[in-house]
C-alpha cells in the first residue's frame, strides 16, 4: 500500500503564506493592530445582518436535513458501523470545539453581561442578572454548534458517501465548483482554511496561556512573565504533538476521553459545594428565557439605540465560530463514519450545546452568586486586574481550593492540548493528497505541523503579535460566508442527485438491522 503523500501545491504555499504573513503581522503589529481592529469593528457593524441571517439560515437547513427524508442516509457503506463509541465521539468533538475557552468564558461572560447588559437594561440590576446567564448559554449553544455542523455534514458526505479521496474544504465544495475545485481556486480555499486554523491557534493560546500562567503563579508562587509563558507553550506542544503523533485511535481519542472525565469531575464538584439550589434555579430560569427569546437574540442588531452589544458579542462570536468551522467540519467529519446525517447533526448540536450549558450553568451561576451577594467583587477584579485574575479568585473561593487550583491547571493543559492535537491532525490531512478508509496523514507530517504551530506561537509571543493574528482570523470569516453557501449548495445538489439510491439503500439496511435484532 502506498503511504499518504503530501500535496505540494498546498503544503509549500501554505507554509510560505503562514511564515510570511505571521512575520509581517508580528513585526508590524503596533501599526497594523489598530487598522485590523477598525476593520473588525466595521465588519461586525456593517455585516451584522449577514452573520445573523447566515447563522439562523444554517440552523434551519440543519433542522430540515435532520428531520427530513435525508436524515436516514448513512455516512459510509451499508455495512459501516461507527468507529467510536458515542461517548468518545462526543468527547472528541466537544474538546476540539471548546478548548480552554469554555473554562474562561463560562465564568467571565455572565459577569460582563451583568455589568453591560443588552436591550438598554440598567447595569447590575436584577433584570441584568437574569439575562447574564441567558446570553452566555445562547452564545455557546445551538446556533454556535450549527455553524460547525453544516461543514461537517457536507465534508462527511463527500468523504464517506461520494468517496472523494481527500479531507479538504475545496473537495467538499466540488458539487458547485466542479473541476475548479482541483484548480487554483480550490488551492486558495484550502490555504485560507489553513490560515484560519493557525489563527485559531493564536486565539486559543492568547486566552489559554495567561489563564494557565495566573493559576501557576497562584499555586507555585512563580512570577508570571514571558519565560513562564514559553514554558507553558513548550509543555502544551509536547502534549499535543505526542497525541497527534500517536494518531486518531490511540492518541486523540484517549486524551479526549480523559479530558471529559476531568471536566465533568470539576463541574460536579463545584455544583455540589457551591450554591446548588441557586445554580439549579438560575439555570432553569435562564434556559426558559433563552428558549422564549431565541428568535429575538438571533436577529437582534440594535439599530435604533446602537448600544453595540450584539456587534461586540453575538456577531463577533458568529464570525469567530465561522472562521474556525472548516477545522471543526474536517475533524468531526473524519471521526463520523457509519453515522446517519440525523445522528451527526443531532450529536453535534446536542453534545456541544449540553457541554457548554453545563459549564455556564455551574460556573456562570457561581460567579454571579459571588458578585450579587458581595461575597467576592468579581466585576471589580475583572476590571482592575483582568479576567485571568478573576478566574483565579473565583477558584480560590471554592472549598479545598488548594486541590481545585492544581486540578484546574492540569485540566487547562489537557483541554487545550485536545484542541491543538485535532488541529495538527487536520492541518496535515488538508496538505495530504489522498486519504482512503482508515488511512491517516504520515506521522512526520503531523509532527511537522505541531512544531510549526509551536514555533509560530513562541515567535508571536516574543514580539507581541498574538492579538493581531487572532483579529486577522476573525476577519477571514467574511469570505467564509461564501464558503458556507458553496458547501450548502454542493450538499443539496449531491443529495438530490443521489437521493433515490441512498434512501432505498438506507431503508434496506435499516430493515435488515431490525430483522437481526428481532431474530436475536
Amino acid at each position: 500500500m502506498n503511504k499518504p503523500q503530501i500535496d505540494p501545491w498546498i503544503f509549500w504555499p501554505s507554509l510560505a503564506v503562514i511564515l510570511i504573513v505571521t512575520a509581517y503581522l508580528g513585526v508590524n503589529h503596533q501599526t497594523i493592530e489598530p487598522v485590523l481592529g477598525e476593520l473588525l469593528t466595521s465588519i461586525t457593524y456593517k455585516l451584522d445582518w449577514a452573520f445573523q441571517f447566515l447563522t439562523a439560515g444554517i440552523f434551519a437547513i440543519l433542522i430540515w436535513l435532520g428531520f427530513g427524508r435525508y436524515g436516514k442516509i448513512k455516512l459510509g457503506g451499508p455495512g459501516d458501523q461507527p468507529e467510536f463509541s458515542n461517548f468518545s465521539w462526543g468527547a472528541m468533538l466537544f474538546c476540539a470545539g471548546m478548548g480552554t475557552s469554555i473554562m474562561y468564558w463560562s465564568m467571565m461572560e455572565p459577569i460582563y453581561y451583568y455589568a453591560g447588559p443588552p436591550f438598554g437594561i440598567e447595569p447590575k440590576s436584577p433584570e441584568a442578572a437574569e439575562w447574564a446567564l441567558t446570553y452566555g448559554m445562547f452564545h455557546w449553544g445551538l446556533s454556535a454548534w450549527a455553524l460547525y455542523a453544516l461543514p461537517t455534514v457536507t465534508i462527511a458526505y463527500s468523504f464517506f458517501v461520494r468517496k472523494q479521496p481527500s479531507l479538504k474544504i475545496s473537495t467538499a465544495c466540488s458539487g458547485v465548483l466542479g473541476k475548479h475545485a482541483d484548480g487554483w481556486l480550490g488551492k486558495v480555499i484550502d490555504i485560507l482554511v489553513i490560515w484560519s486554523l493557525v489563527g485559531g491557534l493564536g486565539t486559543s493560546l492568547g486566552l489559554g496561556v495567561p489563564m494557565i500562567s495566573s493559576v501557576i503563579g497562584e499555586v507555585f508562587g512563580i512570577e508570571q512573565g514571558l519565560f513562564l509563558s514559553i514554558i507553558i507553550i513548550v509543555i502544551w506542544t509536547i502534549l499535543y504533538c505526542a497525541s497527534a503523533y500517536m494518531g486518531l485511535y490511540k492518541g486523540i481519542q484517549k486524551l479526549s476521553d480523559f479530558n471529559v472525565y476531568m471536566a465533568l469531575a470539576l463541574v460536579i464538584f463545584a455544583f455540589l459545594v457551591g450554591p446548588t439550589l441557586f445554580i439549579l434555579s438560575n439555570f432553569t430560569n435562564s434556559f426558559g428565557m433563552m428558549l422564549q427569546n431565541f428568535a429575538r437574540m438571533s436577529f437582534f442588531t440594535d439599530p435604533i439605540e446602537k448600544g453595540g452589544f450584539p456587534q461586540s458579542w453575538t456577531v463577533f462570536y458568529w464570525a469567530w465560530f465561522a472562521a474556525t468551522s472548516p477545522f471543526m467540519g474536517l475533524f468531526v467529519a473524519r471521526i463520523s463514519r457509519g453515522r446517519t446525517i440525523r445522528e451527526l447533526i443531532g450529536g453535534i448540536l446536542l453534545w456541544g450545546s449540553l457541554g457548554g450549558w453545563l459549564y455556564f450553568a455551574v460556573f456562570g451561576s457561581y460567579a454571579l452568586h459571588l458578585e450579587m451577594n458581595s461575597i467576592l467583587p468579581v466585576s471589580d477584579i475583572l476590571n482592575d486586574q483582568g479576567g485571568q485574575a478573576a478566574v483565579v479568585a473565583i477558584l480560590k473561593s471554592l472549598p479545598l481550593s488548594y486541590i481545585v487550583l492544581p486540578f484546574f491547571l492540569v485540566l487547562g493543559f489537557i483541554f487545550l492540548a485536545t484542541s491543538l492535537d485535532s488541529a495538527t491532525y487536520i492541518l496535515s490531512a488538508i496538505a495530504t493528497k489522498e486519504l482512503k478508509g482508515r488511512e491517516e496523514p504520515a506521522r512526520w507530517h503531523r509532527l511537522l505541523w505541531g512544531v510549526v504551530q509551536a514555533v509560530l506561537a513562541v515567535s508571536l509571543l516574543l514580539i507581541g503579535g498574538l492579538q493581531v493574528v487572532q483579529t486577522s482570523t476573525v476577519i477571514v470569516s467574511v469570505p467564509v460566508i461564501i464558503m458556507y453557501v458553496l458547501l450548502a449548495m454542493s450538499l443539496i445538489k449531491w443529495l438530490k442527485k443521489d437521493q433515490a439510491h441512498l434512501v432505498s439503500e438506507s431503508l434496506v439496511v435499516a430493515d435488515e438491522e431490525s430483522r437481526q435484532k428481532q431474530s436475536s
